[in-house]
């Protein structure tokens, strides 16, 4: 499949960016950007959800120079992000078009800010819960993030994906979105979420 890449370039040359109703009363498909498709030859990026570290796989290319390109076309002020790996569904917001920067960020900022309530902890099975509590002491002792609570080390939600917290990119599943979410739409993607070592 042949990609134009320069149609991704940023700019000011693209059409309105559409709103959620646009995108309803449109019916409009969207494309994925070919870095986040995992269809661009060039460049296969890595994002470490612990770190917020972009870079190509292969560890050329340390600078993630194409972050301010459209995440989509035509461009949306929201996309929503699920995944098979986390409970969780991370809206990413921009008035003037979602770029590849902002869902790296949000969805970097969603699972490193937020912690594993009690409830979805109480979900668990209590090996799962012990590998979680596992990972979070990991995660937490080299980066000094002070963390720690009396009772214990906070489990934030990127400890829950234990080693698959590596995202990959976006994809479609309007089958996988409805079950989870109970409907699809348009700007409802999945992260492909990875383990490397």
């Amino acid at each position: 499949m042949s990609t134009n890449i320069n149609k991704w370039a940023p700019g000011e040359s693209y059409g309105p960016v559409l709103s959620q109703t646009d995108l309803y009363l449109l019916k409009t498909d969207l494309e994925i950007n070919p870095i986040f498709a995992q269809k661009f030859g060039g460049y296969h990026l890595v994002l470490d959800l612990t770190t917020g570290v972009a870079r190509d796989a292969d560890g050329r290319n340390s600078e993630f120079n194409a972050k301010m390109q459209p995440a989509v076309l035509p461009r949306v002020e929201q996309l929503y992000v699920i995944s098979e790996t986390s409970p969780w569904c991370t809206t990413v917001r921009n008035p003037a078009g979602v770029t590849m920067s902002d869902v790296c960020q949000t969805v970097w900022s969603e699972y490193t800010n937020n912690a594993i309530t009690d409830a979805e902890m109480g979900e668990l099975p209590q090996r799962l819960k012990d590998q979680i509590k596992g990972t979070a002491q990991r995660n937490q002792q080299p980066a000094g993030y002070g963390m720690y609570t009396p009772g214990g080390v906070r489990c934030r939600r990127v400890d829950w994906l234990r080693d698959r917290h590596f995202f990959e990119g976006l994809r479609k599943d309007e089958a996988y979105a409805k079950r989870r979410l109970g409907f699809s739409a348009p700007n409802v993607f999945i992260m492909d979420l990875n383990s490397y070592y």
